[in-house]
């Protein structure tokens, strides 16, 4: 019999809440009050996350954000400032002592990667992973992941490109001078794609996100039940809400 691990899918929140419902599902498989959970989101409005270690006014125009209607949030993950629009953005959370999950950082990266270049495999497109975290495909990013191992617990999130607006991109990132800039969206243009690109043809987030779910389910052999946030987890996702990912304090403290 396999497995059964939790599937929650919540279109259309914006960046403080994404981020906080993350913390809290992790909290709360901490705690094994859950299960392993897999989690497939959208971001609105638009926003720019920044890596944890991250300056926000070193890395974000902030003016530019207001201007545009982007938020911005710090994760509790490392990496860098992304972008996020036109994607679907996916985080597992599992404890470190599951045996589906490698000790090894690099190697629970590979793995759950894994998952995601089958995801991709089922809507045709053929891909591997690019150490640390990241997914290619024809020598061009479609994925980029990051994990943070809190509470003896992994969370893994990562943004699947649906499609990428570069200028838009660098119009809100903070970039020395004009002619760097130039020279950075060209280079990104052929070092970036996404799954539009791939296929010349736009797919539906739903139809996105219900091939992730088969290659999640193939990768770890289990099964996905659909299912929702519990009332702890939203309570604990308000409190986190507050605490961290709406409040200043966190976004600027560095």
């Amino acid at each position: 019999m396999k497995e059964e691990w939790r599937y929650i899918v919540t279109k259309g929140l914006n960046a403080s809440k994404n981020m906080a419902i993350d913390r809290a599902v992790l909290v709360a498989n901490s705690e094994n009050k859950v299960p392993v959970t897999v989690r497939f989101y959208t971001w609105d409005p638009p926003a720019i996350s920044i890596g944890y270690f991250q300056s926000l006014n070193e890395e974000i125009d902030l003016e530019k954000c207001k201007e545009l209607g982007v938020e911005y949030v710090r994760r509790i993950t490392g990496g860098g400032a992304v972008f996020h629009e036109k994607e679907l953005t996916y985080s597992i959370v599992i404890s470190e002592n599951h045996p589906e999950i490698p000790k090894n950082i690099l190697d629970s990266y590979g793995r759950i990667c894994g998952a995601v270049i089958k995801g991709l495999k089922n809507i045709g497109i053929s891909s591997n992973y690019a150490p640390i975290n990241d997914i290619i495909t024809n020598g061009k990013k479609i994925s980029g992941n990051a994990q943070t191992r809190k509470l003896k617990t992994v969370l893994q999130h990562g943004t699947v490109l649906m499609d990428v607006d570069v200028e838009k991109m660098f119009s809100l990132l903070l970039v020395p001078n004009e002619k760097i800039k130039d020279k950075m969206i060209s280079d990104v243009k052929k070092r970036v794609t996404s799954i539009n690109q791939c296929l010349g043809e736009y797919i539906s987030f739903d139809n996105v996100s219900s091939a992730m779910k088969k290659g999640f389910e193939e990768e770890f052999k289990v099964n996905l039940v659909s299912g929702n946030l519990t009332k702890y987890e939203i309570l604990l996702a308000d409190k986190f809400e507050k605490e961290y990912f709406k409040n200043e304090k966190w976004n600027k403290k560095r």
